[in-house]
């Protein structure tokens, strides 16, 4: 028994580095680039509100918290890959499947979160399981996993959900798995991290325009109430969730520019 829960703990220990890795390279990149940029796009900031070092510091540690929990989700999926499960392509890589199963992984993720997000804002979950995220009503990078427990479980399940989902129709292919996960802590990040550098125009464009930015997941956070997606906004169009002043409040803070003591240059 004692040989069983060792070679468990060193298989979740495993999972968790790579969880916590992931989470570093998303949360602290932005971070730590917004932090080196910061000058130059102060006036892209969308709240007047700044952070706090406690909310930075809450933050992170229930983003620990999250990590170990998705550490066990992490290694049962892992257990469905090594019994079979789950199949992997040993291969080569085949492009053309590899960017099918990469658009089926993210557009899944999209619904899943959206409907998920909408549940945990019921009345008899919300307290239970949403309510430590909107802790962060002035969000940065590092609240990207600040879930609950609860929360944390229901966001993890997704993955070994679309692993088995992505595989039914062919073995996965890992590079389409590696970047999927990148994609998510990475839009994750940008969408918690208070600065919103996308273009005026953006929200109305043909194509772009369906991608969330961090206005429309900011407005979530300060309010609550509109603004469930994740990575594109048709899913808030469709059911009517999306906030009624999205677009004003993008361009509001895209057509900002700079003080005129910044944009003037500096004697040498």
């Amino acid at each position: 028994m004692y040989l069983l829960a060792t070679t468990l703990f060193v298989h979740w220990l495993g999972s968790f580095r790579i969880e916590m890795t992931r989470y570093l390279a998303g949360a602290a990149s932005v971070a730590l680039l917004y932090w080196l940029i910061g000058r130059w796009i102060e006036h892209r900031r969308i709240q007047s509100r700044r952070a706090t070092f406690a909310d930075r510091r809450r933050e992170f540690s229930l983003s620990v918290q999250t990590i170990a929990v998705f550490g066990i989700v992490d290694f049962i999926a892992f257990g469905m890959v090594t019994a079979g499960i789950i199949p992997f392509s040993h291969g080569p890589a085949v492009l053309p499947l590899l960017l099918a199963q990469l658009a089926a992984m993210i557009l899944l993720h999209d619904a899943y979160f959206y409907w998920m997000h909408r549940a945990l804002h019921l009345r008899a979950l919300f307290l239970k399981a949403h309510a430590a995220h909107h802790r962060s009503r002035t969000p940065t990078s590092w609240a990207a996993y600040a879930f609950a427990p609860l929360e944390a479980v229901t966001e993890s399940l997704y993955i070994p959900i679309m692993l088995i989902a992505v595989s039914w129709v062919a073995p996965l292919q890992p590079w389409a798995v590696f970047i999927f996960l990148g994609h998510q802590i990475a839009r994750n990040a940008l969408g918690h991290s208070g600065f919103e550098l996308m273009p005026s125009g953006f929200t109305r464009h043909w194509l772009f325009g369906n991608l969330t930015t961090t206005v429309h997941h900011d407005l979530h956070h300060s309010e609550g109430r509109h603004n469930f997606g994740l990575y594109f906004v048709w899913w808030d169009r469709l059911m009517g969730t999306e906030h009624p002043e999205y677009h004003d409040r993008f361009e509001a803070v895209a057509k900002r520019r700079r003080a005129a003591a910044d944009q003037a240059p500096q004697p040498a």
